[in-house]
């Protein structure tokens, strides 16, 4: 890290913290988007917002260069009730930021105040402050509304903190990092009746259970051992009295793949065990099934550059390859299905134990703010080099 941000630490940490008191769900991001827009107009960016009801995007111009960077940071909340205990925890009931887009908000700003003083960049850089991570695609839902048509991007990057990570770690992958997360509810259509008369019936809840064990043998079964998938029953309900069967039982899926041909496969084959299943207990069973996020695929080139620029930042002892991709999700796959780029992950353990994302006592590390604000500046600069 080269640029001196102490300067600027307090007012990093300031931030950071007031955005986690306003949490917001997705596309309700109001407060948060108002507070976003009025800082970016004071350092002199060209914002532009509605992009997805509550996206933002800042544009700064500098030089005659047309290259272009597009870097995003996503700023809504979680449906946790917090638990930090901290004084600037949360003050709307039920909502708080349990996986760092505060943080990820604060790095972006600093960066912006940044670049805006120094101005050591020849081309255009585009601030991508993105809603609705978390559940409606904010990413998808900004490029429906023209979001690269209108701010050309050569390349988009990302990062997400990681407190299992050593802090000021950064960790990259090329090619696929995060799967696609489809949904799927199944019912089965049974015919209701006595439970002492099973006969007389027809048991959705045997016929349910029957399906859920058969999905199982997708994966082992009809994927390559070589390819990743998961299919998760998170729910299975059915009826209200031990001595009455139900007319009908409900599953609900979670669906994981790195790969589309997987993914495809995957959506085929629990259509026909549900089906198939179904009608050999002479029932029906009704298949919605819907796509969610698609795998994020990171692109070699930009993953090659932003490692080689992460060894110079920070040495090369603090960046490495993850060993593998993971299994959740990310809406920035959509950005990376349009423009190349790479999504990245940066460490920010305070203890070794800290609590994972997602959890009621999580808290972002504040003292990695100047390091991500530091280092999203200096690779726009290094990007938008001049020749």
């Amino acid at each position: 890290m080269t640029l001196q941000t102490s300067n600027i630490m307090p007012d990093l940490v300031a931030t950071r913290r007031h955005l986690h008191s306003i949490p917001e769900l997705g596309l309700s991001e109001f407060k948060t988007s108002d507070f976003v827009a009025a800082e970016l107009t004071a350092l002199g960016y060209d914002v532009t917002r509605g992009l997805a009801k509550t996206g933002i995007v800042a544009t700064l111009r500098n030089g005659t260069s047309t290259k272009s960077i597009g870097i995003r940071a996503d700023f809504d909340a979680l449906p946790i009730q917090e638990e930090t205990g901290a004084d600037y925890a949360s003050t709307h009931p039920g909502l708080m930021h349990a996986c760092g887009h505060d943080g990820h908000t604060a790095m972006l700003l600093g960066a912006a105040r940044l670049l805006a003083e120094r101005r050591q960049f020849d081309g255009t850089v585009h601030l991508i402050f993105q809603p609705a991570e978390e559940n409606f695609g904010g990413a998808r839902l900004m490029m429906e509304d023209g979001l690269f048509e209108r701010f050309p991007c050569d390349a988009v990057f990302g990062l997400h903190n990681e407190p299992s990570l050593p802090f000021g770690h950064f960790a990259f992958l090329e090619g696929p990092m995060m799967a696609a997360a489809d949904e799927c509810k199944i019912t089965v259509v049974g015919q209701g009746g006595h439970g002492a008369e099973p006969h007389a019936a027809a048991d959705p809840i045997v016929c349910g259970a029957s399906i859920i064990m058969a999905l199982q043998t997708i994966a082992s079964r009809n994927i390559h051992a070589l390819q990743s998938s998961v299919i998760t029953v998170g729910a299975f309900n059915s009826g209200v009295a031990s001595n009455v069967i139900p007319e009908r039982a409900e599953m609900n899926l979670t669906v994981r793949a790195l790969e589309n041909n997987v993914r495809d496969e995957l959506e085929h084959r629990i259509r026909l065990i549900a089906e198939g299943q179904a009608a050999s207990y002479g029932m029906r069973a009704e298949v919605d099934y819907e796509r969610g996020y698609p795998p994020m695929v990171n692109h070699k080139a930009e993953t090659d550059y932003v490692r080689a620029f992460a060894k110079r930042f920070a040495g090369g002892d603090k960046v490495s390859d993850l060993p593998r991709p993971f299994m959740g999700s990310e809406d920035f796959a959509y950005f990376l299905e349009e423009r190349p780029g790479t999504y990245f992950m940066l460490g920010t353990a305070k203890t070794g134990n800290d609590p994972a994302l997602h959890n009621p006592k999580y808290d972002f590390n504040d003292d990695i703010l100047p390091v991500g604000a530091t280092f999203w500046t200096e690779l726009a600069e290094d990007f938008l080099r001049g020749a």
